[in-house]
């Protein structure tokens, strides 16, 4: 009940204040609270019990934070997924994810799904993903689809399971991230302590909820203070700034490719209001971008490193770091280690990786190879979590990504394993070879985009290849353009 528990504290405290505006509509605190009970009552009634994981595919819409607070009132756990999420993707966490069920637009979910292949945990059977019972949610569009599980002993108190959020395996799977009641209380306290946020704060949530960062540096630390959440879901640079005016938002995420696009506006003028807060995911503004981007309108985005089983590790709180992403927030612990001995690295050397903290989410371990050393997303004895990121910290502790420790590559705060790309276009038939890697284009921003090597001497129409990865992956991981060559 954690979030319920916010929730309820923000009631007391602020009651018939603006808590959630959505385009033209918005809730008061006290008229949040009275939809979020209604939600709870109804997914009591079609079968949701305490401990229970519940997907949703949706967007950044108020049904979305409802839903969400519903669930954690039932002491059951929200699963934000994608709504563009691929079927193929879809199926791989229904069969890995013991969900209870899931809720989609009208369109989404109503397709039988394969069943679960057979796994350690349910001594060979094999679960059938066909859904017990579909059902419309009173008064919306959603269909809620419930599946039967096994009831499961669920821990309880600070070790219960308050949410899970999906992000990608090296190989680039699906992977559920489970976080804790302790593991989000930690996020949010650390995150609204390092940008002082207060009850007053007005967050402008564009970052989709259903991905880590907008989850935690969002919805989380705006319901830890009580603070108003403004959803959008129109990216578009004028429409963001227009928002940020009218409404006085103090606190901002994006990325450094939508901070670039509003900086490129025609027009513009400072920003008045204060204090802001524009948190950027995976880096800031740097050189001549971020000097316009302060010219024009006297803030500029500060450095964020956030990820899913983490929570956020740093924030460049001053905005003065350069191209590091500031010092760890909270009681945060960093190391960097020698990729071959494991030792320590010197200051400024680069190196592997290490978190620790409460945020951290209680991953089971994964094998360890042969030389004993802990697998990228796995932790040692002594709680230490291995990103997978190479970087350094120099003399003032601010840390410096310098890149990965295996094939993912981050896409607009999003994991992308390079391999899974690799793999889908050399499913295509006349395909011999496929190299995928990332890269950015002055007005696109970040791409993924792949060499290809053909079989025989036949052609193939780039555009086909492009929609063969259409239909097996995300939208994010699809190659924008593919160059074909005699060999790679």
């Amino acid at each position: 009940m954690l979030l319920y528990g916010w929730l309820k504290s923000a009631v007391e405290e602020k009651g018939g204040a603006k808590a959630l505006l959505y385009r033209d509509t918005y809730l008061s605190w006290r008229g949040l609270l009275h939809r979020v009970d209604r939600r709870a009552a109804e997914f009591k009634t079609i079968g949701v019990r305490p401990g229970d994981w519940v997907g949703l595919m949706l967007g950044n819409v108020p049904d979305f934070v409802i839903l969400s607070l519903a669930l954690s009132k039932l002491r059951a756990a929200p699963l934000p997924l994608d709504p563009t999420t691929s079927t193929r993707e879809l199926e791989m966490i229904m069969a890995t994810t013991p969900l209870r069920g899931l809720i989609t637009r009208p369109r989404g979910g109503d397709a039988p799904l394969p069943a679960a292949p057979a796994t350690p945990g349910n001594k060979g059977a094999r679960r059938k993903q066909n859904p017990e019972s579909r059902r419309r949610l009173q008064g919306t569009l959603l269909s809620c689809s419930i599946y039967v599980v096994d009831t499961r002993s669920q821990p309880k108190g600070d070790d219960a399971i308050g949410a899970i959020l999906c992000t990608a395996d090296s190989a680039g799977d699906p992977k559920p991230v489970e976080r804790t009641h302790a593991n989000l209380a930690a996020e949010a306290n650390q995150v609204t302590s390092a940008l002082k946020l207060t009850g007053d704060d007005r967050a402008l949530l564009t970052v989709p909820m259903f991905h880590s960062f907008g989850f935690d540096l969002g919805l989380l630390a705006s319901l830890r203070v009580g603070a108003a959440i403004y959803l959008e879901d129109d990216v578009a640079p004028n429409r963001i700034l227009k928002l940020i005016r009218e409404h006085k938002v103090t606190l901002f995420l994006g990325n450094a490719t939508l901070f670039s696009s509003i900086a490129r506006l025609p027009s513009a003028r400072p920003l008045t209001h204060k204090p802001v807060r524009l948190i950027s995911a995976g880096g800031g503004l740097s050189g001549a971008v971020a000097d316009g981007f302060q010219k024009k309108f006297g803030v500029k985005p500060i450095a964020c490193f956030h990820t899913t089983e983490t929570g956020t590790i740093s924030i460049d709180v001053k905005g003065q770091a350069g191209d590091t992403v500031g010092k760890p927030v909270g009681i945060v612990q960093l190391r960097i280690s020698n990729q071959k001995t494991g030792k320590p690295s010197a200051t400024g050397r680069r190196g592997v990786l290490w978190v620790r903290s409460d945020a951290v989410s209680p991953l089971v371990l994964s094998a360890s190879p042969a030389d004993g050393q802990v697998p990228v997303g796995g932790r040692n004895q002594d709680g230490w979590y291995r990103t997978g990121d190479i970087a350094s910290l120099d003399r003032s502790g601010r840390l410096r990504l310098v890149g990965r420790d295996d094939d993912l590559v981050r896409l607009e705060g999003k994991r992308v394993a390079l391999g899974e790309v690799e793999g889908c276009i050399e499913s295509f038939p006349k395909v011999s070879a496929a190299q995928a890697r990332v890269i950015t284009d002055p007005l696109g921003g970040p791409m993924v985009v792949a060499r290809v090597v053909l079989k025989g001497k036949g052609k193939i129409d780039p555009e086909a290849i492009i929609d063969h990865c259409a239909r097996n992956l995300s939208p994010y991981k699809v190659p924008r353009r593919i160059e074909f060559c005699k060999a790679l």
